[in-house]
């Protein structure tokens, strides 16, 4: 099961993070279809929001196709998002963790890494979201 988390000084609004958290799930594998999403009433309790936050967040989801709810069941994973590539995931998180700590030993802090990170993508992709191979 996916534990959100909110980050209150970024700006974004909660629904949209808790939005995003759940399509990064999907899309490396951590959650997968018929997987259950917590409660809103256990987000509530967890994060201390507004219930309303997860019931939108919920229903941008189920809009967007991913998931459904089932009245007395709970809201349910029906799509998923990860690609035939995800396959290497445990090797490619492997070489991003000791990279991420190649990064912190040389002094450099998250928003250093999250930059060079941007920056890389962004030299591999293009506006049209092709791959420069």
């Amino acid at each position: 099961m996916i534990a959100y988390r909110i980050d209150r000084h970024s700006g974004i609004p909660a629904y949209v993070q808790l939005v995003l958290q759940t399509k990064q799930a999907l899309r490396i594998g951590d959650l997968v279809v018929g997987d259950q999403l917590p409660t809103a009433k256990d987000v509530v309790g967890a994060l201390a929001i507004n219930p309303n936050t997860v019931l939108k967040a919920y229903r941008e989801l189920e809009r967007d196709g991913l998931v459904e709810p089932r009245p007395g069941l709970g809201t349910f994973v029906i799509a998923s998002l990860a690609k035939p590539g995800m396959a290497e995931k445990t090797a490619l998180t492997n070489e991003l963790d000791r990279w991420v700590a190649h990064g912190i030993a040389a002094g450099l802090d998250r928003s250093d890494l999250e930059a060079l990170i941007a920056s890389a993508l962004d030299a591999r992709y293009h506006d049209t979201g092709d791959i420069e191979r």
